[in-house]
């Protein structure tokens, strides 16, 4: 398969989950909260299969633990399950032996609702110390996705030096590292794989940049939080003003931009890309 293809993620994770909303819902209550996943979940499986597309989604153990038959209807979709860890705890913040222990707990969960191993990871908000690869290869995972090369997030891990301009390379333990998409322009690496800046730009705009960077002859890599189709979720008012900014700007355009980038490019899950 050529590399010059969209390749689709979704990050499976409640509304409340999110790392700019954690001040104000420690873990101890979000099994007093809606969850929200259902009505977005089917939105975009329905567009998955209107475009003839496949996807990955990377599911947190938490959701799948009291949602199994949510994991199994993607599963049966099609799509390829993959790892998003247990509790979207930063790996930074749970050091080795605590992650590698909500990455076991989470794959153990994920591989006993559909039956067959999980391969894929992707590290909560794309936070990746330099330690998680070799845990993973160690682990059994395949590939990673967990790097995003941009200049306009301050909680991502940097791309190590060694590695800039590649898109997909193969770390030292063996571990496959697939990186989200950014666009190049004067040397500066802008956002253009997905999350909040794919609410915020103009749906033709987006697109146009997926068509520049697929025509350099690189995969595009396109990630996106299903609560990001879900206007209607509530608001916090007890957060900060960027994370507010971070996590409500332009839901209510989310749904209409993700069926027109399926319909115009179709896309394939990450798995693909390595094999």
């Amino acid at each position: 398969m050529s590399n010059a293809k969209v390749f689709i993620s979704f990050d499976v994770e409640a509304w409340f989950q999110v790392e700019n909303l954690r001040p104000a819902f420690a873990p101890e209550v979000w099994d007093t909260l809606e969850i929200r996943l259902e009505k977005p979940i089917d939105q975009i499986l329905g567009f998955l299969e209107k475009s003839q597309a496949s996807a990955t989604f990377f599911v947190l153990g938490w959701i799948a633990e009291r949602h199994p038959d949510l994991v199994k209807r993607i599963a049966a979709a099609g799509h390829e399950i993959a790892c998003h860890g247990y509790g979207h705890q930063l790996p930074s913040h749970l050091g080795p032996t605590n992650f590698r222990d909500d990455l076991r707990r989470s794959r153990d969960i994920l591989t006993g609702i559909i039956g067959k191993d999980v391969i894929g990871f992707r590290a909560p908000s794309f936070n990746y110390p330099v330690w998680v690869p070799e845990i993973l290869a160690e682990e059994g995972f395949i590939y990673s996705s967990s790097l995003f090369p941009t200049v306009l997030h301050d909680r991502y891990t940097p791309v190590p030096a060694d590695v800039k301009g590649k898109w997909v390379f193969q770390w030292d333990c063996g571990l496959h590292e697939i990186l989200v998409s950014s666009l190049v322009m004067a040397g500066r690496h802008l956002p253009w794989g997905g999350g909040g800046y794919f609410r915020i730009l103009p749906g033709g705009l987006f697109r146009a940049g997926v068509r520049r960077i697929l025509k350099k002859g690189r995969p595009f890599v396109f990630y996106l939080h299903p609560w990001e189709l879900d206007p209607e979720q509530p608001r916090v008012k007890t957060i900060s003003q960027i994370a507010r900014l971070r996590h409500y700007l332009g839901l209510s355009r989310t749904a209409i931009h993700l069926e027109k980038l399926l319909m115009t490019f179709g896309g394939y899950p990450l798995r693909s890309l390595i094999s």
